[in-house]
């Protein structure tokens, strides 16, 4: 009677594992066109030169890619979509890494960047992708801090691996730019998760 019971309760748990490694696989439609099962986090957008007109700032955009992602992430792109001026990077400049901005990591090798004048973007191409699991950060070199103050909101993309990746939205990094001289220093609260009363946690 024991060991029946112990072979019925295997031959669940077995089950269960394997709806639960199902669950981590990629999402594939007939046309080929693949999804992530779990798509990457936005946890952070952050500049550390908030006045306008200025040089020398890092805008960095920091994603995490969960472990049921499913997929690896292969490209990520960051479309300008507000404010007042279009921001023009520096590509040669900028680059990517494991982990956050105060814990960096190893550099991330980018097989390709490219930008866009008539969409505003920026693409980001890895090579090796990005495992699931990780967390990751781009840091993109703006020529020059735009002219206009106010805010400027950037959409986050990420595509998993595969000639037929779909894109899947992650939110938008929110930077705010001003004109009274305030700069070098990171706000906490561009994070589009948090809020000024939550900066003191970080």
């Amino acid at each position: 009677m024991r060991v029946a019971i112990l072979i019925g309760t295997l031959a669940c748990l077995a089950g269960v594992g394997g709806y639960a490694a199902g669950l981590s696989q990629a999402i594939q439609l007939q046309d080929g066109k693949v999804y992530f099962a779990q798509p990457p986090r936005l946890v952070e957008a952050v500049t550390t030169l908030n006045s306008i007109n200025v040089w020398g700032a890092t805008y960095y955009f920091t994603l995490r890619l969960p472990e049921n992602a499913g997929e690896p992430l292969q490209k990520v792109t960051i479309d300008q979509q507000e404010g007042g001026d279009y921001v023009r990077f520096d590509l040669k400049g900028s680059f990517a890494f494991q982990g956050t901005r105060p814990n960096q990591g190893q550099r991330l090798i980018i097989q390709d960047i490219t930008s866009n004048q008539e969409t505003q973007s920026v693409s980001i191409t890895f090579d090796p992708p990005v495992k699931p699991g990780k967390t990751l950060t781009i840091a993109l070199k703006p020529i020059q801090n735009p002219n206009t103050a106010g805010v400027y909101l950037f959409g986050v993309k990420a595509f998993p691996g595969g000639q037929k990746s779909h894109g899947q939205f992650l939110g938008f990094g929110r930077l705010h730019f001003y004109s009274d001289g305030i700069d070098s220093f990171i706000y906490p609260w561009q994070n589009p998760e948090l809020h000024p009363d939550d900066a003191i946690s970080l």
